[in-house]
């Protein structure tokens, strides 16, 4: 059946308990298959040579890198829309097969810099658990503490356009934004997650799983992202 959820929209957290807790299951259940499925995808691109000279050319672009990941940041932003209206549960996987393709592309570059630094996968594993490490506290404090962190949004939004704003500023003027600005974005990113793990139960129904977990994959990965960095930056 097409359509949009506009018209039946009941919050989850008006839901019964058990229909609560099938709605988490759920949307963890497809934030994991989506980083198994990104796993298995990275591991095909990493091997293939045309998709990581595309990608090393991406990064090394200077003012192409910056449009490439505006663009890619847009893409998903609309796909995990597209995800969250659609009453189509074909769509909706389709969405989110399209955000971890995505992702996969943009880190081949960082992440075969990253093997090729220390010639193995270490740093990159170190890395991921430290993110499933802050990702895994991040929602606990969420579900423990049942706060609503809905007032972070404006933050988030504000550091987005100040993250851009100094990355444009850096390319400009040629300066390195370093470590302190990765440490910054995984702050930035921390904000988003609560905000994101506490919007779901006050805005997404119980048959928006999908799309909760599309937003939920994304900000897990832009963490991963500057973790990564600052691994790399330690090596």
């Amino acid at each position: 059946m097409e359509g949009n959820y506009q018209t039946r929209a009941i919050p989850v957290v008006q839901e019964r308990d058990t229909e609560q807790a099938t709605f988490i299951r759920k949307t963890y259940m497809h934030v994991a298959l989506a980083v198994l499925l990104f796993v298995l995808v990275e591991t095909l691109f990493l091997n293939t040579p045309f998709i990581v000279n595309a990608g090393i050319a991406m990064i090394t672009g200077g003012w192409t890198f910056l449009l490439v990941m505006i663009a890619f940041m847009f893409a998903i932003n609309y796909l995990e829309g597209w995800a969250m209206q659609s009453a189509n549960k074909q769509q909706q996987y389709l969405a989110l097969i399209g955000v971890v393709m995505l992702e996969a592309f943009i880190f081949v570059p960082l992440i075969y810099i990253a093997i090729a630094q220390t010639g193995s996968l270490e740093v990159v594993n170190q890395a991921a658990l430290m993110t499933l490490f802050l990702f895994s506290g991040l929602t606990a404090v969420v579900f423990i503490t049942g706060k609503d962190f809905s007032f972070l949004r404006s933050m988030v939004t504000m550091g987005i356009f100040i993250a851009l704003g100094l990355i444009v500023a850096g390319m400009i003027f040629g300066f390195n934004l370093g470590l302190w600005f990765s440490v910054a974005m995984i702050g930035l990113t921390a904000a988003a997650i609560l905000y994101q793990t506490s919007s779901m139960m006050l805005h997404c129904h119980k048959e928006q799983y999908v799309g909760a977990s599309i937003g939920l994959f994304a900000s897990l990965m832009t963490m991963f992202w500057y973790v990564l960095q600052i691994f790399m930056s330690g090596d």
